[in-house]
């Protein structure tokens, strides 16, 4: 594996679907149910607003996207999916701080919001995130919802 400097974050293309799809299985059943790749088929085809890959050494090694709520006043991070053999080596953090600094230029955010299970919370508490609320098998039977407030402040 390259070290993080060959590594570059890029916008989403249609032609990387099948990629993204693949690290969604990958990711199966360990970090998703079976039944969500579905609704990724959807938000891929439908409700994309900003979406990243992470690309090392020419290979896509992860994913995650931005979407907006309430008038564009709320950044959620959406979707993150990384290689197994990627994880714990600093590229989701890199993808995460990345999406951060994007939301943080656009004026009309004010609050940055992740949700996600009790299998990657602590991920992002670690990335300066809180929990705010847990609402149990709402992903699917199994797989809890844990809403996350991003801690600093986003704009003045």
């Amino acid at each position: 594996m390259k070290p993080l400097q060959d590594t570059h974050i890029r916008a989403y293309t249609e032609e990387d679907k099948e990629n993204i799809l693949h690290l969604l299985k990958l990711n199966t059943p360990k970090y998703f149910a079976a039944e969500e790749e579905a609704d990724l088929q959807h938000y891929l085809a439908h409700e994309i607003e900003l979406y990243y890959v992470v690309v090392s050494d020419g290979m896509i090694v992860g994913c995650g996207g931005i979407n907006f709520v309430e008038n564009k006043t709320i950044g959620k991070l959406s979707w993150d999916i990384l290689h197994p053999d990627y994880q714990g080596k600093s590229f989701g953090s890199l993808l995460t701080k990345y999406r951060i600094e994007v939301l943080k230029k656009i004026e009309s955010v004010q609050k940055i919001t992740v949700r996600t299970s009790q299998l990657a919370y602590r991920f992002y508490e670690k990335q300066g995130f809180e929990l705010a609320d847990v609402v149990k098998n709402y992903w699917a039977d199994g797989f809890d919802l844990y809403a996350m407030v991003y801690k600093e402040t986003i704009s003045a």
